[in-house]
């Protein structure tokens, strides 16, 4: 029985429940939107490394399928492996490296700002997700013949089998073997001057940059000689000789003064460039910002000035007014042109009549503008990195143009080889008829535009969280520099990495160096 109050007594009701306030269910959507978004993209990325490491099967190589022979790894190859669709052909690919290298990130590793191993992506990580199995041969091309259209070989490895050499033939040859360091000649600079070209040069670079400064960190040694090893000198004012200069600052500012700090305020940099000015593919105004942001950096600039000879700890230099002065160092870094390789020169020797050009293969430039040369069923592919990344895929494009189009001639021919006889009916003559009408019309379809390259801006990284793009619009050039500059150069380089693996272990590093800083220590 429910009690009632007596008398003078209130009955007081139990209060009501506290009101969130605004901000209160404000963050806990903040919070339930967060855990949702972070469980989504760690399933969506645990789904794509996934199915990135398990590839499915492929179809077998096709006796009956031509086959595309590629020379090479670099830019152009892997645009081309990446972007073909390899059902249409038999595929070998052959390089001296198993890899394809970033080689923009390359003055990052060479100061420990990135891992190496960060920047390359196996060739058989792209070709093994492929319709059809590529083969991929680690060997050393040594001879072209373009005549009866074969490719020799040899292996390169410091292990060899019974077999280390051959020859095979192909129907097309893709020549993407890219260019080596050019010296002109130079007394000394094969020898001693270090360059920025290959992986192992980044990590030669990075280990003689620490043998200088922990050989001036020696007890006891001569202060000329402590200047003498703390100067660094970077030949080449292109984008290359730019980023590296900008790469050892920041390695000095941020690191090396910590370690260092008797020995951080001796260490120089000094850029040396033959032309008038660094950086000429920029805009003016780009270029005046590099100039006094590496003044600011206390990164001499020498312009018209040239390397006559690199010597045991020092190098000679003409000045602008032509006199000769022999400068004290401890690294020379060589980052001044690239050539032909020897197999293109003995390529071209081959073909005295086709080859006038000195400076690279004459190629067709009509059809396969920059990319066929005439004749001979090869297709050539540019060594600057985002030229040869278009020509790759627009390669691609046209490599499986050819193949549908050998694929409706060769039906056409059976259609008109057909004898009328052979008709069961009349009804299906005339759908052979009308079979050859769609064939020819599609046939006709078929006409590849020649390649034209798309300018998409330069970028260069110019040290202290800096950076310079020239971007194209519409009515004329964007030009801009700074830090925002720098984070839009660390997306795009980001977005350009081939896979995701690339990209996060490049924005892990990226972390890495800034929470803990580089390593000073040497293997």
């Amino acid at each position: 029985m429910q009690s009632i109050p007596s008398r003078g007594t209130s009955y007081v009701s139990p209060p009501p429940p506290p009101r969130k306030s605004r901000w209160r269910s404000f963050f806990e959507s903040i919070g339930r939107a967060t855990v949702l978004t972070i469980v989504i993209g760690a399933g969506g990325f645990y789904y794509v490394t996934k199915r990135e490491r398990t590839p499915g099967a492929q179809l077998p190589f096709d006796p009956e399928k031509k086959t595309v022979v590629v020379l090479g790894s670099g830019w152009g190859a892997t645009s081309l492996l990446k972007t073909l669709d390899t059902s249409d052909y038999n595929v070998v690919v052959i390089s001296p490296k198993n890899f394809f290298l970033f080689t923009p990130l390359l003055p990052s590793v060479a100061v420990g700002t990135l891992s190496s191993r960060s920047i390359i992506q196996p060739t058989r990580y792209i070709t093994r997700h492929k319709a059809r199995q590529v083969s991929v041969v680690e060997a050393e091309a040594t001879d072209v013949d373009p005549i009866n259209k074969t490719v020799t070989f040899k292996d390169n490895s410091g292990i060899r089998g019974s077999v280390s050499a051959t020859t095979i033939s192909y129907d097309y040859l893709v020549y993407a073997v890219g260019a080596e360091v050019q010296t002109f000649n130079i007394p000394g600079v094969q020898e001693r001057a270090c360059f920025m070209k290959e992986l192992a040069d980044a990590e030669r670079l990075k280990s003689e940059f620490m043998d200088c400064v922990e050989t001036a960190a020696f007890p006891g040694q001569d202060p000329k000689e402590i200047d003498r090893l703390l100067h660094m000198v970077v030949v080449g004012g292109g984008p290359t000789g730019i980023e590296l200069s900008g790469e050892l600052h920041d390695f000095l500012e941020d690191d090396l003064k910590s370690w260092y700090p008797e020995l951080a305020g001796r260490i120089r940099i000094t850029l040396v460039e033959a032309l008038p000015s660094v950086l000429p593919m920029f805009s003016k105004q780009l270029i005046e910002y590099t100039e006094s942001t590496f003044k600011e950096s206390k990164i001499d600039i020498l312009t018209k000035t040239m390397v006559k000879e690199v010597k045991e700890g020092s190098v000679v230099l003409q000045m602008p007014d032509k006199t000769i002065k022999e400068v004290p160092c401890g690294l020379v870094i060589w980052a001044a042109g690239n050539k032909g390789r020897k197999l293109t020169q003995d390529l071209m020797a081959k073909l005295p009549n086709d080859q006038t050009n000195r400076r690279g293969i004459t190629v067709d430039g009509y059809r396969w503008q920059h990319l066929r040369h005439r004749r001979l069923h090869r297709y050539l592919l540019c060594t600057h990195c985002p030229v040869a990344s278009q020509q790759g895929a627009y390669l691609a494009r046209i490599l499986h143009q050819m193949a549908k189009q050998d694929s409706l001639a060769a039906r056409l021919s059976e259609l008109e080889a057909a004898k009328s006889e052979d008709a069961p009916a009349h009804v299906t003559e005339t759908k052979k008829v009308d079979e050859k009408e769609d064939v020819k019309r599609q046939l006709a379809k078929i006409k590849p535009r020649p390649f034209h390259y798309s300018h998409q801006g330069s970028l260069a990284y110019i040290g202290s969280d800096k950076a310079i793009a020239d971007l194209p619009l519409k009515n004329g050039n964007f030009a801009t520099g700074g830090v925002a500059t720098f984070l839009f150069w660390r997306s795009a380089y980001l977005s350009t990495l081939f896979s995701l693996r690339n990209r996060t272990l490049v924005a892990t590093d990226w972390l890495k160096v800034k929470v803990f800083g580089r390593d000073v220590s040497r293997e």
